[in-house]
Order: structure tokens, then sequence, then C-alpha cells
């Protein structure tokens, strides 16, 4: 993942392919293991943190997906089947936990500047098979001031200025039945098998949420078209292109609600 912006998901797997039906030879600059190269990734993320009532909160980190959460520390329903809490430490700590079946899968620790201007996020998210991923942002308070002019705690909308990727991300595409590709991260958390003819194709794996599929088209040989959706609605669109000498993988992501999209560079094993 990867990405704080796709928190929900992130950790898990949001990296997988498509696109029109092709030539079994067309899918070979797309084969082989892929390594994050974070020094020349963009990972840009925005949320939304607004109040709902006395110690509730809603939290927006993609699109139109709004959790409403009490701020109490117990696990409350959230997106796609998990439940998350919110321990407010004191005025400037929060922790954050997501479970998806009662494990834990993402733990994040907020921490707010003195003045209310910056928010750090320290991210970890779990997997199944023990691996952890963390990810440490840096966020500007962009919009959100109390009515009294003064910035008004956690809530408001956060923008990165920097991120550090701390931990290795890897993604190996095998080929899929001939003219399609199988895209797996994190060691078969999730799995994306798919043929290039638009249609929605379901991922599989332990880390694979219910209702996610993927579909796209083929640009060129080099350069694939992707929207992934969990029940019908989108989470990003992406395009996906292998350079010219087959070294790199480059993903440039869209998340909607979003101007500015993320680079996501890969270098080949």
């Amino acid at each position: 993942m990867m990405k704080r912006a796709l928190v929900l998901l992130l950790t898990f797997a949001v990296l997988n392919t498509v696109a029109n039906a092709a030539p079994a030879d067309s899918i070979g600059p797309f084969l082989g293991k892929w390594k994050l190269d974070p020094a020349h990734s963009r990972l840009t993320d925005q949320m939304k943190v607004g109040a709902a009532g006395p110690n509730t909160y809603t939290l927006n980190f993609s699109g139109d997906n709004v959790e409403t959460i009490v701020a109490d520390g117990k696990d409350h329903p959230a997106l796609y089947g998990s439940t998350f809490s919110i321990t407010v430490q004191d005025d400037r700590h929060w922790k954050g936990v997501r479970k998806t079946n009662g494990r834990i899968t993402i733990i994040g620790l907020w921490e707010l500047s003195p003045d209310g201007k910056t928010l750090t996020d320290n991210f970890t998210g779990y997997r199944d098979n023990g691996t952890t991923s963390n990810l440490h942002y840096i966020y500007q308070r962009i919009a959100g001031p109390a009515p009294d002019g003064k910035t008004s705690g956690f809530v408001g909308t956060w923008e990165s200025t920097t991120e550090d990727v701390n931990s290795p991300q890897e993604l190996e595409v095998k080929a899929f039945e001939g003219d399609g590709l199988s895209f797996v991260y994190a060691g078969g958390q999730v799995v994306q098998s798919l043929h290039f003819d638009s249609k929605d194709y379901p991922g599989s794996g332990p880390g694979a949420p219910k209702g996610y599929v993927s579909s796209g088209h083929r640009i060129s040989d080099r350069v694939v078209d992707r929207v992934d959706k969990i029940d019908g609605k989108t989470l990003y669109s992406q395009e996906i292109e292998v350079s010219a000498d087959g070294k790199t993988l480059t993903m440039t992501v869209h998340i909607p609600g979003r101007e500015k999209p993320d680079l996501m560079v890969f270098n080949r094993e």
C-alpha cells in the first residue's frame, strides 16, 4: 500500500493490474519481481477529520468513504467489515486501531504539533503472515480552523508534506492463462489474476477485501490502465507503465476527490 491514502487496503494490497485481450507475448514486459523505490516515488496523502458530536468524529481517508467513530477506545463498526477504535491519550496524541475479523491490521499513532498546524502519523500495517509495513507521514493542516479562528485539535483537512517508507514493498507479476497477468503483493496476501478484456475480476488471498474487483484495458505493449473497486465503488484508478529498457515499473494512482496523483516507482529485482 504503500499508500496511507489507501489506508483501508493499503497494507494488504492494492497493487494489481489489468488491460484488453492481447497476445501472450505482450505481457512479457510486466513479468518479474519489483521493489518499490521510495526515493523516486511520490505518495501525497490527504485525510479529513470532522466533528460529529460529543467525542465523536468522522474520518475520510479516500473519496467519499466516511467512517463515524466515537473516541472512547472501543471497537466500532467501520468500512469493509472492519472495526476502528480511537483512543485519546491526551490533547495532542491519538491512537487509531483497525481490526478485521478481530485481528489488528493497522495501528496509527497521531501526534499534533503544539501550534496545531502539523500532524505526524506513524502508521504500521500487520499482515496475516506476521510481516509488517511501516509509513511515517508528516501532514500540514490545509483547512479546518474553529469558528474563533483557532485550530481545532485533530479536526480539519490534512495533506502530507513528507513520507518515509520504512519497510520494503515488493510486487510480483506472473503470467495468467496465456494472455493474462497475476499481480501478487505482500507474499500472496492479495493476488489479482485477470485478462485484458475490461471485465471485473475478483481479488483473492487472505488480504483481499470482500467485493474487491479490478477492471481495465491495454493502452500499449508497455502501458495498461486499471480501475479498482469495492462493492461497485471506485477506490482509485491507475496507469501502469514499464520503461522501454524494462527496468522500471511506474504506477500513477488517481484517488477520487484528490487533485494530486500518487506516483509509485518500482525497480526490477
